[in-house]
């Protein structure tokens, strides 16, 4: 809020960015699959999103995407997939916001393997929305939830440090971590 009501901008100007000069060709690199990389790996879903512009009221991972099947149901069914694959633990954890929480682990209880509580998940911070006149913080007495709105992926790193999820997985030995949106099951990790 003090940054808006300051009046900075907080745009990079296109300026001041410029492409990458040279990546390496996957081809050139030398990669050997190493499944033991899998104990210092925590796969995270994006899952704050609603899906409000789509109609919806609940988690947008929670829509079917194939015979019954959810968006959630085939993320735990790829967890399990890597687990037999490469006989290894693979650590799953989902970043909510305030308003997918409940009934993503509502959804997920069907499937303990993946984790609960906090081993599951880390809630997103929230913020208050404010008027456009004045800035001042937006009064919905019928809808106290909608006096708030989750910030975004860009809340990642914030979320996991405020919330002790990072030191956690830090303590717990993770090194590495696959972040995608829980929408996109065509991001899959590879080891």
């Amino acid at each position: 809020l003090g940054v808006l009501l300051s009046g900075a901008s907080t745009m990079i100007p296109e300026a001041d960015i410029g492409p990458v000069e040279s990546l390496p060709n996957l081809e050139s690199l030398d990669v050997t699959p190493d499944p033991s990389l899998l104990k210092s790996t925590v796969m995270l879903k994006l899952n704050g999103g609603l899906g409000t512009g789509m109609g919806l009221d609940r988690a947008k991972s929670l829509l079917e995407v194939t015979k019954g099947q959810t968006f959630l149901d085939l993320i735990a069914q790829q967890v399990a997939s890597m687990k037999a694959e490469y006989k290894a633990e693979l650590a799953f954890m989902l970043m909510n916001s305030f308003s997918t929480s409940k009934d993503t682990l509502d959804a997920l209880a069907k499937y303990p393997e993946l984790g609960s509580g906090s081993d599951l998940e880390f809630v997103q911070n929230k913020a208050p929305k404010v008027t456009a006149a004045d800035f001042t913080p937006v009064s919905w007495p019928s809808e106290p939830g909608h006096e708030w709105c989750p910030p975004g992926h860009g809340d990642l790193y914030p979320a996991m440090l405020g919330s002790g999820t990072l030191d956690k997985l830090l303590e717990k030995g993770f090194k590495y971590m696959f972040v995608s949106n829980s929408d996109n099951l065509g991001a899959t990790m590879d080891v």
